[in-house]
């Protein structure tokens, strides 16, 4: 059980670090943000929604309580941000090689794993 535990919490920090990483530049407007959410034509206020949003997923992720609503929230942010890349902006985007797409398909995954770990929970919502 321990090192379940330690798994899951791990899932949940790497979540929370990309996000926290990706909010420096949504909320001092860098240039590469500003570009991904002009091509959206989402800017400036998709920007800084989608941060807020973003900001809430790494509260509600790290408080073990809250973390199910915190993986859905990722989940949906993420699924928004890899059609992105598919449809919009391409998945080397900037020339940086795909890692900004890698680094939207790893937390997906970390959220999607952390959402099967409380399907029971999931169920009772949806009841």
């Amino acid at each position: 059980m321990m090192k379940s535990g330690v798994f899951f919490w791990t899932l949940r920090l790497i979540v929370a670090v990309i996000l926290v990483q990706t909010l420096y530049f949504k909320f001092t407007a860098s240039d590469e943000s500003i570009y991904i959410f002009s091509a959206l034509g989402i800017e400036p206020y998709g920007r800084i929604g989608i941060g807020i949003a973003e900001l809430i997923t790494v509260f509600l992720i790290l408080i073990p309580r809250t973390s199910l609503f915190g993986a859905l929230l990722g989940c949906g942010i993420m699924v928004g941000a890899i059609f992105a890349h598919l449809f919009v902006l391409g998945i080397g985007f900037k020339n940086d090689g795909g890692t900004l797409f890698i680094l939207a398909l790893i937390t997906f995954l970390c959220c999607v794993i952390l959402v099967i770990k409380e399907k029971n929970k999931v169920m009772n919502l949806l009841n």
